[in-house]
Parts: structure tokens; C-alpha cells; sequence
């Protein structure tokens, strides 16, 4: 008997080029077209290779580095795809980390690509320009995967690795550093091609156990995160089969159409949450309904990535490990043969909605200027929220209709991230339109990336909603603290004025019709603009968001 020969594997191209190179070359490979940046000596030979590369990527420099990390988080969030950084080490690390530690939490795919000092003086602690102790220490506690790259021959198979690891198990961001001296340094290279990545074996016995739980179980809520982004058909599947309301605070916003009856936020989840037998949790923390309480009359299937997720704060009946898509239609297969008869529940939702609109209507004045967005910004325009009055109630309010069109910044929830963060979602997004929200006070952590927006010509629209307060730091010590008021007011620019100095458009509307009226223009006109909104205080909308224990102990 003859054997068959298997086909021999291709031997790797070899060539002569640099660390910097033989990196840009395997970005480009992996499909990579854009580097948001931020310059500096001691990447110096990695830029004269992106400079080579032409037309083939695209650089976006930035005003400061927390610009150029940010942006590569909003393109990541907004397109699910891997995007890419690079600052200097130190103070440039420094800066941008904020934006990496919230790709974690996020999950988002963002890779950093670090500076670092002469290699051998690595570690010495000689003094040098932008010398930090232990560097790859603090870069390994902000990301998933982190390496070192010490020879153009590691270049291209660490770049490679780092980009498989971004997308295998949970989702989140990588870096990589290298010293100064070493990307300048030529040498024989052999590019690694993209690395497959490696989906966990579905547990088909899981499945069916889910399935079986699911199909008899009377109330089920769906809870759908981050990690359903990719998943918006299977959910919406589910949602029909299990007659099953899809609660959704943040990421997973737009997962389940807002226009539908069954897509619910907080509030009313609270209320389901307390009624359910059984919740179908995907690709979620489950925080906060996990502070709800979970008792033995609420069984719990988790779908995540991540092995460890699951249990951390509650044992689930069964878990599902691997990506959310795969596994949900193996659920949706295994659940026909187990689901019963359920009577539809559009009806009791339809009223249910309605009673939560009375309640959040004590949030009107937010209320009526998120009306006006939602009227003016299209289906699949792209909403960036902020740690402000507007972005709270956004959060508990705004429909919302497609996937990866609601972004906000997870558990995180840091202040001034927004308007560099839309800046890469639009950039990154040149398709459909997208819109900033800022308080006055978060927006100054990143206006200056206007300049940004004028020199790549990128036409994000930004509202600033001025209070000259940190508003919610102003409202806690009014409330609770007797009023004594410390380090809460602001002095502000005149915003019109501040973006016409950088040559973007500026306006100023007063009222909810003012502000559509502005919007309507800006989207039109396809320009850097931002929309200054004085506003007064608003109505808390806290009671929506912390809400007390309704199962066990």
C-alpha cells in the first residue's frame, strides 16, 4: 500500500531588513493599515519604517501620547479590530496607559508598541532620557500579553504572536518594547505569516445541560455584554425562542435592536432580575447584576472567553467557554428539542417599557437632549459616551440599534477618555458619522486633540455640556456632605472660540431643538465641529443605576 505524501510545508522567504521593518512589514501582513503615534527619538528607526512603508499605513500622529492610545482604543471598539500604537518609553508610556488599562477592561484589541532605552543599559538605572524602573513589569499589569523585542530576527514572529494573543480567549490589548538600539538593527529576517488562533473545543455536553435548563425554565433574562458584539443574531435567536428580555447596560448595548420590547437596560433588568428563574449571561461580568443577589430559585448560564470568568463571583449551573457566536448557535440547535411552549410576552413588555419611561421621565431634561441625538444621529452613526449627566442617562435611556454603535468606557469609567476615543472611532470609522459627548470637564483631558482632527482632517462632531462644575463630584458633597464644596468648579474657555482657534467649526445651541438644528448642520457638513450646550444641573439619575439587593442574603 502505497502512502500518501503529505505536502511539504513552504520554507520562510528570508530577507535583510531592520527590527522597524521587519515590524511595519508584519503589521501590514495582519492586515493592519493604520499606526496612531506620537514621535520621539527613541523610536526614531521604527518611524523612518513606517515612512517606507508609503501609502500602505497610514500614520495619525497625535498632541499627546493619552491622544494616540485613545485613538487606537476607539478604532479597536468600533471596528472589533486589531489597531496599533507606538510612544516613547517613560513619560510616553505613562501617559498612554490609561487608555491601555482601559482596552483591558474593555477588551479591546489595542497594541502597544514601546520605546525603551539603550538595551544593555536596560535595568542598570543609569539615568537615561525617559529611563523607568522595571518597564516591562508596569506593561505586563496593563495587558493581556507583553513581550520584549531584542533582534529584527524576533520582530516579526513576537508582532505576530502578540496579535494572536489579542484575539484567543478573552479579548484585549498587548505591547511590545523595544530599546532604541535595536530597531535600527539590520539582520536577516523571515516575516511569520498570521497565526490562526486556537477556539476552545465546545463542550457539546454543556450545551445540551444549558439547553435542558434553559427550555424548561419559565423566565428567562438574557444578559448580554461586551462580549456578544458578535453575537447579535444568536441573541436576537434566542431572545425570540426563550420569549426572554436582553438586558444590556453598556457594551452590550445595540446587541438586541432598542426599537424591540424585549431590549431593556438597567432599571427594568433589576425588576426582571428579581422575577427570573433563569439567566442566560453572555460574554458579561455580570456586574451589576450580580450585586442584585442570586439565590437557589435562579439558575445561571455563563457564556465567556475567558476560562476564568464564570465563577469569580458566583458559581453558574453551567458554563459555556469559547467565543459567543459558535456557542450560542449550538445552544439555539440543542434548545429546539428541549424548549416549551411559551406564551409571547411582547405585549407584557410593551406595557412594562412604558411604566420605566414614566419612571426615568424625572431625568426629562437629559431625556430631551438624547431625543434630539437619537433623531439626528443615524441608525448606525456611532455614540461616544463620557463620565457626564448626559452619558449616565444615555446609558439607561438611549435606543440603541446596532452592535459596536454605543461605546463606553466598561468598568473603568474614566474621565476625559471620550473625544480622543471618538476621534478613532471616526477615523477609523470614515463611513457613517460619529458623535462625542463630553462634560466641560472631561472634555479638556483630550481637546486638544483638535488639532488632531484639523491635521488629518478627521470630521468627528463633539458636544460639550457646560456646567462649569465636575458636576458629579459637586452633586456628592452637596448631598452628602452638607454641602461643603471643594475642588468641584471650573473655569472654562469659551468653547465656540476654542474651536474656531484651531480652525474647526464652532456653535452653541441653548435648548434640545437648538442642539438638533447644530447636529443636523455638522452632520451635513462632514467637518471637525464641536457644539458647546450651557447647561444647569441636572436631576441625579443614581437611583437608576445603584439599585439594592432583590435575591438571598
Amino acid at each position: 500500500m502505497s502512502k500518501t505524501k503529505r505536502p511539504k510545508k513552504a520554507k520562510p522567504a528570508f530577507s535583510e531588513m531592520s527590527t522597524g521593518e521587519a515590524t511595519v512589514a508584519t503589521l501590514l501582513a495582519h492586515g493592519l493599515d493604520t499606526v496612531y503615534a506620537l514621535p520621539g527619538v527613541h523610536n526614531d528607526h521604527l518611524f523612518d519604517a513606517l515612512q517606507r512603508a508609503g501609502e500602505a499605513l497610514r500614520i495619525i500622529h497625535t498632541r499627546h501620547e493619552q491622544g494616540a492610545a485613545y485613538m487606537a482604543l476607539g478604532a479597536a471598539l468600533a471596528t472589533g479590530k486589531p489597531q496599533a500604537y507606538t510612544v516613547v518609553p517613560g513619560p510616553g508610556l505613562l501617559n498612554s496607559s490609561a487608555a491601555l488599562l482601559t482596552a483591558y477592561g474593555m477588551n479591546a484589541p489595542v497594541l502597544a508598541l514601546i520605546g525603551q532605552i539603550p538595551a544593555a543599559a536596560i535595568g542598570r538605572d543609569e539615568g537615561h532620557l525617559h529611563e523607568i524602573r522595571d518597564q516591562a513589569g508596569i506593561i505586563a499589569r496593563l495587558v493581556d500579553h507583553s513581550a520584549r523585542i531584542d533582534g529584527p530576527a524576533e520582530a516579526s514572529p513576537k508582532v505576530a504572536k502578540a496579535i494572536r494573543a489579542m484575539a484567543m480567549g478573552r479579548p484585549g490589548p498587548a505591547a511590545l518594547e523595544c530599546a532604541i538600539d535595536v530597531w535600527g538593527k539590520r539582520g536577516t529576517v523571515a516575516l511569520a505569516p498570521p497565526l490562526p488562533p486556537r477556539p476552545p473545543r465546545i463542550d457539546d455536553d454543556a450545551v445540551r445541560a444549558a439547553a435542558k435548563l434553559l427550555g424548561k425554565a419559565k423566565r428567562v433574562l438574557v444578559v448580554a455584554g461586551g462580549g456578544a458584539q458578535d453575537a447579535s443574531i444568536e441573541v436576537t435567536l434566542l431572545s425570540g425562542m426563550l420569549q426572554a428580555p436582553v438586558l444590556a447596560y453598556r457594551r452590550g448595548r445595540g446587541i438586541l435592536d432598542g426599537r424591540s420590547p424585549f431590549s431593556v437596560t438597567l432599571p427594568l433588568g433589576h425588576e426582571l432580575w428579581k422575577e427570573a428563574d433563569a439567566v442566560l449571561a453572555v460574554g458579561t461580568r455580570l456586574n451589576p447584576a450580580t450585586a442584585w443577589g442570586v439565590d437557589k430559585n435562579l439558575a445561571v448560564v455563563r457564556v465567556d472567553a475567558d476560562r476564568e470568568e464564570p465563577a469569580r463571583n458566583h458559581k453558574p449551573k453551567v458554563a459555556l467557554i469559547g467565543d459567543a457566536a459558535p456557542i450560542l448557535r449550538r445552544l439555539i440547535d440543542r434548545l429546539a428539542n428541549y424548549n416549551s411552549r411559551r406564551t409571547p410576552r411582547d405585549d407584557e413588555m410593551r406595557v412594562r417599557q412604558g411604566k420605566m419611561r414614566g419612571r426615568l421621565s424625572k431625568l426629562a431634561p437629559q431625556l430631551a437632549f438624547l431625543k434630539v441625538i437619537r433623531d439626528e444621529l443615524p441608525e448606525d452613526g456611532i455614540y461616544v459616551d463620557e463620565v457626564t449627566q448626559i452619558g449616565f442617562a444615555a446609558r439607561l435611556a438611549m435606543p440603541v440599534y446596532k452592535p459596536r454603535t454605543f461605546l463606553s468606557p466598561g468598568f473603568q469609567d474614566n474621565l476625559g477618555w471620550g473625544y480622543a476615543t471618538a476621534l478613532g472611532a471616526q477615523h477609523a470609522r470614515s463611513d457613517v458619522p460619529v458623535l462625542s459627548i463630553n462634560g466641560d470637564g472631561g472634555f479638556l483631558y483630550t481637546g486638544n486633540e483638535l488639532a488632531t482632527a484639523m491635521r488629518h482632517r478627521i470630521p468627528l462632531v463633539a458636544v460639550v455640556f457646560a456646567d462649569g462644575a465636575f458636576g458629579n463630584v459637586r452633586r456628592i458633597q452637596e448631598e452628602q456632605f452638607g454641602n461643603r464644596l471643594i475642588a468641584c468648579d471650573l473655569a472654562n474657555p469659551d468653547f465656540v472660540k476654542y474651536a474656531e482657534s484651531f480652525g474647526a467649526t464652532g456653535r452653541r445651541a441653548r435648548t434640545p431643538d437648538e442642539l438638533g438644528a447644530a447636529l443636523r448642520l455638522a452632520f451635513a457638513a462632514r467637518e471637525p465641529t464641536l457644539i458647546e450646550v450651557p447647561v444647569a444641573a441636572m436631576p441625579s439619575p443614581w437611583e437608576f443605576i445603584h439599585m439594592p439587593r432583590v435575591r438571598g442574603r
